[in-house]
């Protein structure tokens, strides 16, 4: 496959369709609410009354506008509205609104860089083309029970959507799913969104073609682009490994089918995890004459003023390179590169506005004690038990970042108990699992009351302390000494702090004096 590969050039051009953060849908005051019981937001027109009329939703216009604007798009003052027809159940006008031929922004584009994770094959970075990112409604939902039934949930029917359609310059799966995995980072930062993939706010359907790299060109054009391979299209992919995935498995079809001496058919297919090394035929491929597109005459010219958008570019909210920027180089968070990357990508950005809500209380509550606490670790800190301790307890207790009741400022508040050393690590962790838990007391009567504050060793008492845990674990000392096996120092600080008092044993006091005693005094 690896030669094969060699021999093949990999096109992939990919349209994301996403949901706005809106209030209501896209021609109708229904509410876009659709998690609550099926069929109670809709609106006449969502289900295509015969007499009803679709009324464009201003508000719906500014997370789209939000959107392109930060994908780098040219605004159009005028757009209009198209219908697409097809038929299907979830769709009961026999048609969907879109902005085929006049689409409210065109021409923009994103770069991906080698920190994305592209492609090998694309060097340090790739830059992507997007053609045009226009306005629709969204379907109603299906449900099947059982072979026998299928349900129809309208309440989403009607739910205002951006489609955002790359040009066909993605050569790498691996790229593929960078640039859905960036556009949905940049959505989400700028508040166009409220959910990713994982969540269902977000799918993509992938357009692949291959051709021979020393061959003709082929005779397919796709986005005005010439030369293409013959393109089948995989519809509604949920997820960044399925986007990779079905690319990768869509590739290495054409390719033996070419390598036969066959011919790729333009069509629509599908890929399923459970069969994730195949695509399957669903379809002959629709095109533009297929969907008789046409101007819907019910539905006025959309005119964005030229003021509107230049508010919204003045106020976006920061983008993800903008806020990687922040977290590794603003001195009040400091963070390395990775732990900046986890956290943006953690529960669609909400981890993300935690976090900088701890840092911002524990630096408040700082400057009161900037006498008795290092300021210069706030961040760091703070990202270690927003992501790992509060992370943990939330893996355990299998629920959803939505549901953590840990207020950013109380655990800011232990935090700066844990700096200041009036508490130690161990008890610092007490006190949030208590809170998460559902404790309502404030932290400082949590430690009072629980008999939690720290009261230090003496260092006599360390030393001792850490004679009687060396005793007891002479061959551990052994290979310190010995072997420069310093890891087993960690080993001993367990000990000690499982010997010692509870709450009185500080890990890394215990650490020193064990790694003055073993490695700095002669031994006895």
């Amino acid at each position: 496959m690896q030669q094969m590969l060699k021999d093949w050039e990999l096109t992939v051009g990919i349209e994301i369709h996403a949901q706005l953060n809106t209030a209501c849908k896209l021609f109708s005051h229904a509410a876009t609410s659709i998690n609550d019981e099926p069929n109670t937001h809709v609106a006449f027109f969502d289900v295509a009354i015969p007499g009803s009329l679709p009324k464009f939703q201003n508000a719906t216009l500014i997370p789209a506008l939000r959107a392109a604007i930060a994908l780098g798009c040219q605004i159009q003052h005028i757009s209009r509205f198209d219908r697409k027809h097809y038929f299907y159940h979830d769709q009961p006008a026999g048609y969907q609104l879109t902005q085929y031929y006049e689409p409210f922004a065109k021409n923009g584009c994103i770069t991906l860089t080698e920190d994305d994770g592209i492609g090998r094959m694309d060097g340090k970075s790739v830059t992507i083309g997007i053609k045009q990112v226009q306005m629709e409604q969204d379907t109603a939902k299906s449900q099947e029970p059982d072979p026998e039934t299928n349900l129809v949930d309208f309440n989403r029917a009607g739910q205002p959507l951006i489609e955002v359609i790359s040009l066909p310059q993605i050569h790498s799966p691996e790229t593929a799913a960078a640039y859905v995995r960036k556009i949905q980072a940049i959505l989400l930062a700028v508040d166009a969104v409220t959910t990713g993939m994982e969540m269902g706010g977000l799918r993509a359907d992938v357009n692949v073609s291959v051709r021979r790299r020393d061959g003709p060109l082929g005779n397919s054009e796709y986005s005005g682009i010439t030369g293409l391979g013959q393109r089948t299209e995989i519809k509604n992919l949920s997820t960044l490994k399925g986007v990779e995935e079905a690319i990768k498995a869509e590739r290495d079809r054409q390719i033996s089918v070419l390598e036969a001496g066959g011919a790729v058919d333009g069509e629509t297919r599908g890929w399923s995890l459970t069969a994730p090394t195949v695509t399957r035929r669903l379809r002959g491929k629709e095109g533009e004459v297929d969907y008789r597109y046409m101007p819907d005459p019910d539905i006025a010219p959309i005119t964005i003023g030229a003021d509107v958008i230049e508010y919204l570019a003045q106020t976006l909210p920061k983008l993800p390179n903008q806020l990687l920027t922040m977290l590794t180089e603003d001195k009040r968070y400091g963070l390395s590169m990775t732990d900046a990357k986890i956290l943006l990508q953690l529960d669609d950005g909400e981890r993300l506005e935690y976090y900088t809500a701890v840092v911002e209380k524990l630096n408040t509550i700082c400057r009161d004690l900037e006498a008795e606490v290092d300021r210069g670790s706030t961040g760091q800190l703070a990202a270690n038990w927003v992501m790992h301790e509060l992370g943990s307890l939330l893996t355990r207790a299998d629920r959803s970042w939505k549901e953590t009741q840990v207020p950013s400022a109380k655990l800011a508040s232990i935090l700066a108990n844990l700096m200041s050393k009036k508490i130690t690590g161990n008890s610092a962790k007490q006190v949030l699992k208590l809170i998460f838990d559902g404790d309502g007391r404030e932290v400082g009567a949590i430690i009072r009351e629980e008999g939690l504050v720290y009261r230090p060793l003496s260092g006599e008492e360390y030393a001792d302390l850490a004679s009687k845990v060396m005793e007891q674990h002479n061959d551990k000392v052994k290979q310190i000494r010995e072997k420069g096996q310093t890891g087993k120092l960690m080993f001993l600080v367990g000990q000690m702090m499982r010997a010692g008092e509870e709450g009185r044993v500080d890990a890394k006091e215990a650490e020193s004096v064990l790694h003055r005693i073993i490695l700095e005094e002669p031994a006895a």
